[in-house]
């Protein structure tokens, strides 16, 4: 019996599964390639939703990191400490809203759905009188439905039970973010190619600070427009004005869709009280609405990205169709970062066509010169 030398590895020849022929490895390794990429789309689509909740806690980070940073320019203490007020600081509003929701407008809220539906059905009968062919009892049937969707937007506003889960995972994961920002940053960086991570700290970090002033500019377009609202409604003492307030402003965070919703539900509630009542929400939605457009908005597209109005809108519809209101409230912003990068990889191709022509024109004059 032969034995191999001591230390020396057996010759147990090819693996079965080896391809021999160069060709076939090559069109193998590209087919490999093109099936990764696929099952990497389908992971990608499988796991959208949890992505979502990600970058949701992306935002809630930025919201959060933009607002200890304010309080740096005017307190000079330890960031861990400004994160400590500025989380407590919102709690502590929340726990305001949810007790003056509960307690100071609850009856109202139990109200709201039915002053909405008796409007809506006032309007159909008076269209029915115009000539137009409608039948109310199918346009009872869709106010229904429509209504319970408003009953559940005012229920949640004395107790957010509905995708309580997945706020308290969003706000885990942005608070951890917001602690510790450069550990993540570092993370992502080292899993990419190390000649392009310089480029990728350059994107990440124009990318955060368009996300700071986009949310900022939000929350104080949100708390414009709803003590606004609240005090033209309560001026002219329109019912339920606290409670359109609140929606108002919770509904600005929402561009485009979030100004018609909340423009609908004050115009019928503001009918409800005579015509001349309702010509006033009219006015002071118009009003509003001008504020917005005209002073907040500019003023917030002037410091982040300004984005076309009917792209925002096609990005709510599909962001909604495909994710619920979750993804309706983050398609803006993840538009506003899609926009960032497209236009910083845009920078990057002037700069390296610009690169070419000088080293051409160098090139040129380095052969005058000989």
């Amino acid at each position: 019996m032969s034995s191999d030398p001591q230390g020396a590895e057996p010759n147990i020849g090819a693996s079965p599964t080896r391809i021999s022929n160069p060709e076939l490895r090559h069109e193998a390794s590209r087919a490999a390639v093109w099936i990764g990429m696929v099952g990497l789309a389908v992971l990608t689509v499988y796991i959208s939703q949890s992505l979502l909740v990600i970058f949701g806690a992306m935002v809630f980070a930025a919201m959060i990191d933009g607002g200890v940073r304010l309080l740096g320019r005017g307190l000079k203490i330890g960031r861990s400490w400004r994160i400590a007020i500025v989380l407590v600081s919102s709690v502590a509003f929340l726990i305001w809203l949810g007790w003056f929701a509960g307690s100071q407008i609850s009856q109202e809220a139990a109200q709201f759905p039915a002053i909405v539906e008796t409007q809506m059905i006032q309007l159909f009968e008076w269209l029915d009188t115009q000539g137009f062919a409608i039948d109310i009892s199918d346009v009872q049937g869709l106010i229904g439905q429509a209504i319970s969707g408003f009953g559940t937007v005012t229920r949640a506003l004395g107790g957010i039970l509905g995708g309580l889960t997945t706020l308290v995972v969003v706000a885990i994961i942005g608070i951890y973010v917001v602690i510790e920002p450069r550990l993540y940053e570092r993370g992502v960086a080292w899993m990419m190619p190390a000649e392009k991570r310089h480029e990728f700290y350059i994107t990440v970090s124009i990318m955060a600070y368009t996300m700071r002033r986009l949310m900022f500019g939000r929350l104080v377009g949100m708390v414009v427009e709803g003590i606004f609202t609240w005090a033209m409604l309560a001026l002219y003492g329109v019912p339920m004005a606290a409670l359109l307030g609140i929606l108002t402003g919770l509904l600005a965070f929402i561009p485009n869709i979030g100004a018609v919703i909340s423009g609908v539900l004050m115009v019928l509630v503001g009918f409800s009280g005579g015509t001349e009542m309702g010509l006033y929400t009219i006015f002071v939605y118009f009003l509003i609405q001008n504020i917005d457009g005209y002073v907040i908005i500019p003023m917030i597209a002037k410091k982040t990205v300004d984005l076309a109005p009917a792209l925002v809108l096609a990005a709510q519809l599909i962001m909604g169709i495909l994710f619920g209101i979750l993804g309706l409230f983050l398609a803006d912003p993840l538009l506003a970062m899609i926009k960032v990068a497209l236009e910083r990889r845009a920078q990057q191709n002037e700069d390296g066509d610009q690169a070419v022509i000088r080293a051409k024109e160098e090139a040129v004059a380095a052969l005058g010169d000989a």
